[in-house]
């Protein structure tokens, strides 16, 4: 009778400790998560002036009040809820603004959505504005389908939708409503 009982024992102790195996999991994302709600920024920065530089030169530059940081996501992102200023710098020092109410920089495709009173002055005077304007960083072009209207020099162009380059020599505005040119 000893036997059967320490064998149902053993039974017992073996069954908890593989359950207790099999239960364990230890992901390090899970652990992360813990105490943070999905909803929730893992971080927020305020008064932020942040400077990129290339070579010691200053490339970019952007000011913005507040950040929340979402590189907890599954698909990360930061959100300017406050809008931002960018200010770009070509290889003369020449600086182009761009202005946005608020803006969205997704880390996985170096994509920013900028949306609300979109305004760039480039450092030749053209304005664009938009109500949202998307940004790719990597192919370094300028694109929308919105409506947009483009100032340079000598016209105002209105259209729905723009694309360019980040230097505007490959500007072109989409769907053109209306063209304005102005005189001396």
């Amino acid at each position: 009778m000893n036997k059967k009982i320490t064998y149902n024992i053993s039974n017992i102790v073996m069954l908890i400790c593989m359950a207790m195996f099999f239960s364990c999991n230890n992901s390090l994302k899970e652990v992360q998560k813990i105490g943070v709600s999905e909803n929730e920024p893992i971080g927020v920065a305020e008064n932020i002036n942040l400077k990129h530089t290339d070579s010691g030169r200053v490339t970019a530059n952007l000011i913005s009040t507040k950040m929340l940081d979402y590189s907890n996501r599954d698909f990360p992102y930061n959100e300017f809820v406050d809008g931002l200023t960018l200010y770009l710098y070509d290889d003369k020092n020449q600086k182009s603004t761009i202005v946005a109410d608020y803006a969205i920089i997704y880390a996985e495709t170096d994509l920013i959505d900028l949306q609300g009173n979109v305004v760039i002055t480039t450092q030749d005077g053209n304005i664009l504005k938009s109500d949202q304007l998307f940004y790719d960083q990597k192919k370094e072009w300028l694109f929308t389908n919105n409506a947009v209207t483009f100032q340079t020099k000598t016209d105002v162009i209105h259209g729905n939708g723009f694309d360019s380059d980040t230097k505007f020599t490959k500007a072109e505005v989409l769907e053109v409503t209306g063209i304005i040119t102005m005189e001396d």
